[in-house]
């Protein structure tokens, strides 16, 4: 049988007749494509036009001269950020803190789906689901203060435990050795719910017939989740994994500001939070902004690199 070729195909949208159709298809479902402007307008308010500004890291930005008016540094901002005193404590915090989290934050949703996954009283695991799910829609500020009145060295829960079995009161909101280990754990108690959604839902798609035909095999429970749950939902995992590791260099600063003092500084002291003081506190926005440039470029660089990594190794990545 004789193919046709491409020109054959393409013939019926030479011409004109390309853009006549597709006039034709908008006309037909412009109620759907009327859906999409929200989103396109969003991203070209909130995402693209602020790109024009981004050219501040390579200014001297005066607020009385603006964009346009301001000189031409070219990569100063960066060498002053890179040679400055505070750029080896900041970078060194934001690796370690991320590095932490995704050794501890990052596989809790995980495993907490796996084991509820296998809770079979339903009751119980809308509760469970619930309880966990509800820290993530309160509020940062207040997250912040429980933590802060938990383990307040006077009235905090914490330290009258530690007190009530024989020890003496921890400063933990004062001492640098403890903010990371404060840090990360707010983070699992806040995140772990919520993100274990996407896994759930991964393991709700899993086909069944696996299962039954692990049980005929003679395959327990533990056999059934290394062999057909965790492949099930490793795509999953891996695309969150890679997404996770582009944001090695980003922290949520606003959790950090709300919970650090200058006598934490040596360890909780992040990129992030040099920027809110370089740019909101002291104004100086051209080093703000190629700090945040800066940023931006690595994180786009490190999401490369882990999704070329992951589809040598796992054959899945997200492009």
């Amino acid at each position: 049988m004789k193919t046709k070729s491409f020109s054959t195909f393409y013939m019926p949208f030479s011409k004109g007749k390309y853009a006549k159709k597709l006039v034709s298809d908008i006309v037909r479902d412009k109620y759907l494509y009327l859906l999409i402007v929200p989103i396109m307008l969003f991203y070209i308010i909130f995402q693209f036009k602020p790109m024009y500004g981004l050219q501040i890291a390579f200014k001297n930005y005066s607020l009385f001269k603006g964009i346009e008016g301001s000189q031409w540094v070219g990569l100063d901002n960066f060498l002053e950020f890179f040679q400055g005193p505070y750029f080896g404590r900041n970078l060194r915090n934001t690796l370690l803190i991320n590095l932490y989290s995704l050794l501890v934050v990052f596989p809790a949703p995980i495993i907490f789906a796996l084991l509820l996954n296998e809770v079979r009283n339903v009751r119980f695991k809308r509760f469970t689901q619930t309880a966990t799910y509800l820290p993530h829609f309160m509020s940062t500020v207040i997250i912040a203060g429980i933590i802060v009145n938990f383990l307040a060295p006077s009235s905090g829960i914490v330290n009258l435990l530690i007190e009530r079995l024989g020890g003496e009161k921890i400063y933990f909101m004062v001492k640098p050795e403890y903010f990371r280990t404060v840090f990360i754990g707010m983070n699992l108690w806040k995140e772990t719910g919520f993100n274990s959604i996407i896994y759930i839902s991964a393991l709700a798609g899993i086909n069944q017939e696996l299962y039954e035909a692990c049980r005929i095999d003679g395959a327990k429970r533990w056999r059934q989740t290394i062999h057909v749950t965790i492949p099930g939902i490793l795509p999953t995992i891996m695309v969150m994994l890679i997404l996770r590791v582009a944001n090695m260099l980003e922290v949520g600063y606003e959790s950090i500001i709300l919970l650090y003092q200058p006598s934490t500084y040596e360890t909780a002291d992040v990129i992030s939070t040099y920027v809110y003081r370089a740019g909101l506190q002291q104004a100086q926005y051209a080093l703000a902004s190629a700090v945040d440039l800066t940023n931006a470029v690595v994180s786009l660089l490190l999401v490369s690199i882990a999704n070329t990594v992951s589809k040598k190794i796992t054959e899945i990545g997200i492009w």
